[in-house]
């Protein structure tokens, strides 16, 4: 098995899927060759998706990287939309800096620091939110979250079942327990809170999208 399923369902599902933007095959490839992480190929057509389905006007990312994610989920909308994302690894924030700059993306800003001091700053609303960093801190970002999401927005947060872990105490790290722990209570929380409805979807690395409950 590779990451939460099997194999042969990964390498099946890759291959149904055409490459057809330049510049997110370049960031795939320099990823690749530099082992450096970005979201596994079939949750990258998932956030083309859902971005397709929302059309969210603004987004907000927490770990930028390579500005892989943001890139993509602006070239799914044609982009037409403002993208903030967050990142704190210096490394990263230069070469994402220089993605951006190079492929012309105007309308995504990198916010340098740390998550939670960045997002107790943030205001107005976002569309969409996409938690793709910090994965032991999601609970600790979720109220933040749901302050800033706009009333129809979607919470989309990558790696919640953590190469297995959190599904399963037989596959856990001792290194690794807390970030289980802390990423079970942000899954609780979700599905636990009755103002919020959650879907966790055992795709890549897990992903759970969290939108309010609309009452009529």
């Amino acid at each position: 098995m590779e990451g939460i399923t099997y194999d042969y369902m990964v390498d099946y599902l890759r291959g149904l899927i055409r490459d057809n933007i330049p510049v997110i095959k370049e960031l795939e490839a320099y990823a690749a060759d530099n082992n450096i992480p970005i979201v596994q190929k079939e949750t990258s057509r998932f956030l083309e998706l859902i971005t397709t389905i929302q059309r969210p006007k603004r987004i907000l990312e927490l770990g930028t990287a390579i500005g892989y994610s943001s890139i993509l989920m602006s070239e799914s909308l044609d982009n037409n939309v403002d993208i903030l994302t967050i990142e704190r690894d210096s490394r990263m924030i230069a070469i994402a800096k220089d993605n951006i700059v190079r492929y012309g993306y105007k309308n995504i800003k990198i916010l340098e620091g740390e998550a939670l001091e960045i997002l107790a700053s943030l205001e107005g609303t976002f569309d969409m939110i996409f938690l793709d960093g910090g994965q032991g801190h999601y609970i600790h970002y979720l109220p933040h979250c749901l302050r800033l999401l706009a009333k129809e927005g979607v919470i989309v947060a990558d790696n919640v079942l953590f190469r297995g872990m959190v599904a399963s105490d037989e596959l856990i790290k001792r290194r690794k327990i807390t970030i289980v722990k802390r990423m079970r209570k942000y899954l609780d929380e979700v599905n636990a809170n009755p103002t919020l409805i959650t879907s966790v979807i055992p795709m890549g690395d897990g992903i759970a999208v969290t939108r309010r409950r609309i009452k009529t």
